[in-house]
């Protein structure tokens, strides 16, 4: 649904009241009236086929409405979850829907602030609300475990970007006039930003691990960086981080010609555990990889915002 949900101050309150009294809406803390548009049920479908809810998955809808997309998760995907909707209307209308599809034991719905609301055991989440709205939400969802799948209707996060995006033509849009609905899709990724260290096999025999480290800065789901190796430093190559998962590459001498290195992991608070495979003209050997991050200062684990270098 679409939402506006204001604060006011005092003097705002009588200017909207001013504005009741011919109609207009305003929407208040204590009484809110809160005009919405529907989500069309394509675009629904669309949603949850992008963001691939199924039973495993606990989804939160900010801004509920009639209740629509967690009924629709709960009856076609089986996924549990909650909407929460500050018009207390559109709240009975969600659960009268729920009830009629007979999902009451997997959907609930409740008459919420969705700034106050708690999102931490989602697993997705759903939104259709106003730009500004988005933003203020940002830092909260961005500190979701990484992983969470958020979708938006019509409305971006602005600089960051969609993981995935998609624009439809629907014409149950703007009843039934028609319209173009934008789709955008996120997954929050873990926070990669620091330093970090850890140690491979030399490959002969009886020698000493290998050490390396890492420098990696982060733009939301963007990441780059450099490695350091046997007195070397090369610039990290195709670099992806996807929610907890992390890979990337370069190529460092080790002291007998260029060697390839190719990381794949987890990440998992400070520390990643995957795989390392490295590759040299005749040789080629796959090892675990566990690397630590450096504690961090109290300036980046305090400030981060989605942005840090």
């Amino acid at each position: 649904m679409f939402h506006m949900n204001q604060r006011l101050s005092g003097a705002a309150r009588l200017v909207c009241a001013a504005m009741l009294a011919t109609a207009a809406v305003c929407a208040f803390a204590q009484e809110p009236r809160v005009p919405y548009v529907p989500t069309p049920q394509e675009v629904v479908d669309r949603m949850l086929q992008m963001a691939k809810v199924n039973a495993d998955d606990y989804l939160i809808d900010l801004g509920s409405g009639d209740g629509r997309i967690v009924v629709t998760a709960a009856k076609k995907h089986g996924a549990r979850g909650f909407g929460v909707d500050i018009n207390p209307a559109r709240v009975s209308e969600a659960l009268e829907n729920a009830q009629k599809a007979g999902v009451t034991e997997k959907a609930a719905f409740y008459q919420r602030d969705l700034f106050q609301t708690d999102l931490s055991q989602a697993t997705v989440i759903t939104l259709y609300l106003l730009p500004r709205v988005n933003m203020e939400l940002r830092p909260k969802l961005l500190d979701l475990k990484p992983g969470t799948r958020i979708v938006s209707h019509d409305f971006s996060m602005d600089d960051w970007k969609p993981d995935a995006f998609v624009q439809l033509d629907v014409k149950e849009k703007y009843g039934n006039a028609g319209g173009q609905s934008d789709v955008y899709f996120w997954v929050v990724p873990a926070k990669v930003a620091g330093n970090w260290r850890w140690e491979l096999p030399s490959g002969g025999k009886g020698g000493k691990p290998q050490a390396y480290a890492m420098t990696l800065s982060q733009t939301f789901q963007m990441a780059s960086g450099s490695a350091s190796v046997n007195g070397r430093t090369v610039a990290l190559q195709n670099v992806r981080l996807t929610g907890d998962e992390i890979s990337f590459s370069f190529t460092a001498d080790l002291g007998a010609g260029p060697v390839k290195h190719e990381f794949r992991g987890k990440v998992n608070g400070e520390s990643v555990s995957g795989s390392a495979t490295l590759s040299a003209s005749r040789t080629r050997g796959q090892y675990g990889w566990n690397a630590a991050r450096a504690p961090r200062t109290a300036a980046l684990t305090a400030g981060y915002t989605g942005q840090v270098h």
